[in-house]
């Protein structure tokens, strides 16, 4: 079989959606290398700063890998704006909607929070924003991991004279975390947090 013969979902055959399942389970192994092309795409999108978003995107992970960050932090900081260009109204929640099923909550919920907590940064400069509006996430356990995921790695990484590791160095984490099992508990871990820094992996890696 090629491809189906229904033309409305409801007159599918057992064998027709066995044969679409296969598909797209097969579809879904390559899902690390289509992120990968993606990133480089977002040279594409938004300019005007001192790097290229793909630039950005690479330093933020970076500085996330070289603070002794894990995979999950690491790719999560390369990812954190992948959706600049399809969703530049809501990239966070872009992003974070990707990242869900294979990366601790911990991360899914910074990266889908981060915009808010960006506007510390510039919101006072511009009408109509809030400087503030991070303040509504208060009270959550992740606040202040998103509060130094922006300070450390999102908000520092518009340096164009920064050591930024290439994306070869990050594609082997990539792949990691997209051949995981999506939604494992194990990977999930729903209310666990794990450090952004680790001070005695960062001076290993730094030596």
């Amino acid at each position: 079989m090629k491809q189906v013969k229904f033309t409305q979902m409801k007159d599918g055959t057992r064998e027709e959606y066995e044969f679409l399942t296969a598909h797209e389970i097969d579809h879904t192994k390559h899902t690390a290398d289509r992120l990968l092309k993606a990133l480089v795409e977002l040279d594409e999108s938004l300019s005007g700063y001192q790097v290229t978003r793909l630039g950005h995107s690479l330093q933020s992970a970076t500085r996330a890998w070289r603070d002794g960050a894990d995979t999950d932090w690491v790719v999560s900081a390369l990812l954190h704006d992948i959706g600049d260009i399809y969703a530049p109204y809501n990239h966070d929640e872009y992003a974070a909607t990707i990242l869900r099923p294979f990366v601790r909550e911990q991360c899914a919920w910074v990266v889908q929070t981060h915009g808010d907590f960006q506007m510390l940064y510039y919101g006072h400069h511009l009408d109509g924003f809030d400087q503030n509006k991070r303040d509504r996430h208060r009270g959550h356990p992740c606040f202040d991991d998103n509060e130094v995921f922006c300070e450390r790695w999102d908000q520092a990484s518009f340096d164009p004279d920064y050591d930024t590791l290439p994306l070869e160095f990050f594609a082997p984490m990539v792949r990691e975390v997209f051949d995981r099992k999506p939604y494992d508990s194990e990977v999930i871990r729903p209310g666990q947090r794990e450090p952004l820094s680790d001070p005695v992996i960062a001076e290993h890696r730094a030596a």
